[in-house]
């Protein structure tokens, strides 16, 4: 097994002060050597984080004993070198953006269901199948069916499903997922104060359907983007075959790869036409202090992913 286990997890739950959880916690992951990502904020805990196991059970070991996080979910994979660059700990409104402020998911959230289960709501008959991740995630993957709302980011979802509502009328059943749980969990509390009852979502999300679920019986079709250096993950969460374009931040497939346009941490083909030389030439310069430091040992931290900036 890989050295480096990857921890995903999420709780919606009430913190008054999550200013005041900010600072132990953060010295906690720094103390153990922890990198990642946590976002706090009054509606709970949210993020993904990667060290050696015994560190990352401390950490959750600390998680757990924060208000209402004594059950949280978490969903573990594993890597062979660390898929962050550094630890941050960051203060939000939202654990996940979605920009409806009345909603909350701990006063009214849909059906949970498990993975092992997931299969049969998907292929009954009538059931609309939604996915609540972004643009440039479904690209590379998604549940054979799935609605594709060709949203950016998950704030635009709200405005989507209500210029679509008609469409969802009449469905005996709405089921939602996405990556981890909390997005379609959160869309699932939006659609319920919207009126609508029959709303399910993947409980764990995809990655615990891709850890759980064997991929002869599947009906996962692609690969799972992930916010890290492993940038797609595939059945029984074996790191995928994307890279990332680190000049517009998008998932880059294989063939792409292969395309004269592609150039390492310069351009993609998605990208290439709308990036001048002088940007070109500051990415090359990105990409080469990047290799001098990886010969020297260190970590650059000049990368970001998509939705850095929301998470």
């Amino acid at each position: 097994m890989a050295p480096l286990r990857v921890t995903a997890l999420y709780r919606f739950a009430r913190f008054p002060d999550p200013a005041a959880l900010r600072d132990p916690l953060a010295h906690l992951c720094e103390e153990n050597g922890i990198k990642g990502t946590i976002l706090l904020a009054k509606e709970g805990i949210n993020g993904t984080i990667a060290g050696v196991p015994d560190a990352i059970e401390r950490v959750l070991d600390h998680i757990r004993a924060l208000p209402g996080c004594a059950d949280i979910e978490v969903k573990d994979s594993h890597a062979e070198k660390m898929p962050f660059h550094r630890m941050k700990v960051r203060l939000k409104r939202e654990i996940v953006t979605m920009g409806e402020p009345d909603i909350d998911p701990l006063a009214e959230v849909g059906h949970y269901v498990a993975p092992s289960e997931w299969n049969a709501l998907i292929d009954a008959p009538g059931t609309i199948l939604i996915d609540t991740r972004n643009d440039y995630e479904v690209a590379i993957g998604s549940f054979s069916g799935a609605i594709d709302p060709k949203t950016h980011s998950f704030r635009d979802f709200p405005a989507w499903f209500r210029a679509h509502r008609d469409d969802f009328a009449e469905a005996p059943k709405i089921a939602m997922f996405c990556t981890g749980g909390i997005r379609c969990e959160k869309a699932t509390a939006f659609l319920k104060a919207e009126g609508l009852d029959e709303v399910y979502h993947l409980e764990g999300g995809i990655l615990k359907y891709l850890e759980e679920v064997p991929e002869e019986q599947s009906r996962w079709e692609g690969e799972c983007f992930v916010f890290d250096q492993r940038v797609a993950v595939k059945h029984g969460l074996e790191i995928g075959t994307h890279a990332l374009c680190h000049a517009c931040r998008m998932p880059v497939s294989p063939e792409d790869q292969a395309s004269p346009l592609y150039l390492e941490g310069i351009s993609c083909p998605a990208c290439h036409d709308s990036r001048n030389e002088e940007q070109r030439a500051s990415y090359a310069e990105r990409q080469r202090q990047e290799r001098l430091a990886e010969a020297r040992g260190e970590v650059h931290v000049g990368r970001r992913f998509p939705g850095d900036d929301s998470k």
